[in-house]
């Protein structure tokens, strides 16, 4: 059994633990949130999102707390990268810790397991970091939301860019799983409806952290395409590129690429960092606006790190959660749902909403280009793509989800 992880953050907390001694009331007083989340499974993501999460709960704790000076304790937990393990953990969260909330994922087969059981189990799940867009779609529910731009919503942005180069002949790579599947699916759908004349004449699916990007490599060049959309992250991306600047795949081709700006996944790269890859992605160091701004000088004194894109998400989710808590006025279920249904949040991003017809929060990305400096990758030429322009009409939606 993974060991449980408990934060509960504040001075006067602080300086008890410090003295060795916890007031049993503020216990028994605090909001609880069930965190559970593939640490083991994706560091490179998700240690900066728990940081990001640390950081807000300190900031809300500091504050004086919540509905009149609750502190909020967060129980997290690994689950592995595993949905088995998720649903236990969830359940185990509920009725052996009796959490208010669940929150997090990373896996889009994790956070619909974990959305399956806040739907049956009636609790309110805020999904960090999944992109399926079946959690807020096709399996959305009452108790599920959503924070990151779905899968549609990121591929709406590169199709954009997409649709702009000469390139007819496409060839696809992504994880042989709901994330990866999804990815691909949409892409081709909005491309083919902007640009009729597109064709897709190759397909790779690697097992999700196993490619053998020798084959890959080779099978998608046979395929003699024009361009490249690639869904493959972490560790998976790093050997598709090195394997594929190798062998010189990537000359004279286009790459679409989702999630390989993210500092998460372009750092580890450093010099053979993909140049010309049009990308979403976090350029962290080149947003110049107030509120972003404020969120790196508070998480650069208190982690004397620079922020990646996980940092952002747990930050922004555990805002949001402390939003809703208040908004709602107490921790009841129902409450807490209906307060999230419309919320409005600040976020590093800028204000975003989660939506009422299908949870989905309208935090958007950045566009851009990858580019070599100072030899490391960095995002270029990039603009901010809001979330809300590029989500399909509500009759779409609507067709989409069972509610």
């Amino acid at each position: 059994m993974q060991r449980i992880k408990r934060y509960f953050w504040g001075a006067a907390a602080a300086v008890a633990a410090a003295a060795g001694f916890t007031d049993p009331t503020w216990a028994a007083d605090s909001i609880k949130i069930g965190e559970i989340n593939s640490y083991t499974g994706l560091p490179a993501f998700t240690i900066p999102y728990r940081n990001g999460w640390e950081l807000a709960v300190e900031e809300v704790n500091a504050k004086g707390g919540l509905l009149g000076g609750r502190q909020i304790e967060v129980i997290s937990r690994d689950d592995g990268g595993k949905p088995g393990d998720a649903v236990r953990i969830a359940n185990e969260l509920v009725t052996s810790e009796g959490v208010d909330v669940l929150a997090g994922t990373f896996f889009s087969h994790v956070g619909l397991a974990v959305s399956d059981f806040a739907a049956h189990n009636q609790v309110l799940f805020v999904a960090a970091e999944p992109l399926t867009d079946a959690i807020t779609w096709e399996e959305g529910n009452r108790y599920t939301f959503r924070l990151r731009p779905s899968t549609y919503m990121q591929a709406a942005m590169l199709v954009e860019e997409a649709a702009k180069l000469p390139a007819k002949r496409w060839a696809t790579v992504a994880p042989n799983y709901e994330y990866g599947q999804s990815a691909v699916a949409i892409f081709k759908e909005l491309l083919q409806a902007k640009r009729p004349d597109v064709e897709f004449v190759g397909e790779q699916w690697p097992a999700l952290g196993k490619i053998d990007a020798g084959s890959t490599v080779q099978a998608l060049a046979a395929s003699q395409p024009d361009a490249i959309f690639n869904v493959t992250f972490g560790a998976d991306l790093s050997s598709f590129v090195r394997e594929g600047s190798l062998r010189g795949l990537f000359e004279d081709r286009a790459v679409v690429s989702l999630l390989t700006g993210e500092p998460e996944y372009l750092d580890p790269l450093k010099g053979e960092a993909p140049e010309g890859w049009i990308v979403t992605g976090y350029p962290w160091d080149q947003i110049d606006t107030p509120e972003h701004n404020a969120f790196i000088d508070a998480y650069q004194e208190r982690f004397d790190d620079y922020p990646r894109l996980g940092s952002v998400v747990g930050y922004t989710t555990f805002k949001a959660i402390a939003a809703a808590i208040e908004k709602a006025g107490s921790t009841d279920t129902e409450a807490l749902v209906d307060a999230m249904e419309g919320l409005t949040v600040s976020s590093p991003f800028g204000e975003i909403e989660f939506r009422t017809i299908d949870h989905q929060a309208t935090m958007g990305a950045y566009v851009g280009k990858i580019a070599l400096e100072d030899g490391r990758g960095v995002m270029t030429d990039w603009r901010y793509a809001d979330g809300a322009d590029y989500l399909p009409p509500d009759a779409v939606v609507a067709e989409r989800r069972p509610e």
